[in-house]
C-alpha cells in the first residue's frame, strides 16, 4: 500500500463525521422527528453558556405545559440528535437533565412537540473552551 493511499483514507475518514455536521442536517433531524418545523416557543433550555470542558455538560429542559416528547439538538455534533424523552398523558409538567458531549462551541436546540401535533423549539449558545473530542 502506498503511503499517499493510506494518508488519502485516513483524511477521508476523518472528515466523514464532520461532513454530516451542520444547520442543514440538524433541521433536518428536527423535522423527521417532530414532523414539521417548529415555532419559537415557551421551552426552557438551562445550561451554561461558557462551557471549560465539553466531556460531560449539565442540561435541563422543561415544557411549560403539557407535551407528548421533548427532545435535544446540535448543528456541530457529528450527530444532530443528542436525546428524545416521551411523557404520558399524566405528566402534568414534563421536564428531563443529563449530560451531553459538546465537540466545540455551537447552538444547543430544544423542541417540544404537543399531543394536538404543535412543535416547539428554543435554542441557546454555547462557548466551548475545551472540546470533548480533544481529551481521550
Amino acid at each position: 500500500m502506498k503511503r499517499r493511499t493510506v494518508l488519502l483514507g485516513a483524511a477521508t475518514l476523518a472528515a466523514l463525521p464532520q461532513a454530516r455536521a451542520s444547520d442543514d442536517a440538524m433541521r433536518a433531524a428536527i423535522r423527521a422527528w417532530a414532523g414539521r418545523d417548529p415555532v419559537a416557543g415557551r421551552l426552557t433550555l438551562d445550561m451554561a453558556e461558557l462551557v471549560e470542558n465539553g466531556n460531560a455538560v449539565p442540561v435541563r429542559v422543561a415544557a411549560h405545559e403539557p407535551v407528548v416528547a421533548l427532545a435535544l439538538f446540535t448543528p456541530l455534533n457529528p450527530e444532530p440528535e443528542v436525546v428524545h424523552v416521551a411523557f404520558g398523558p399524566a405528566v402534568a409538567r414534563p421536564e428531563f437533565s443529563t449530560r451531553m458531549r459538546l465537540a466545540r462551541s455551537q447552538r444547543i436546540v430544544a423542541v417540544a412537540k404537543a399531543a394536538d401535533g404543535r412543535c416547539w423549539q428554543t435554542g441557546l449558545d454555547v462557548i466551548v473552551t475545551l472540546a470533548a473530542c480533544v481529551e481521550p
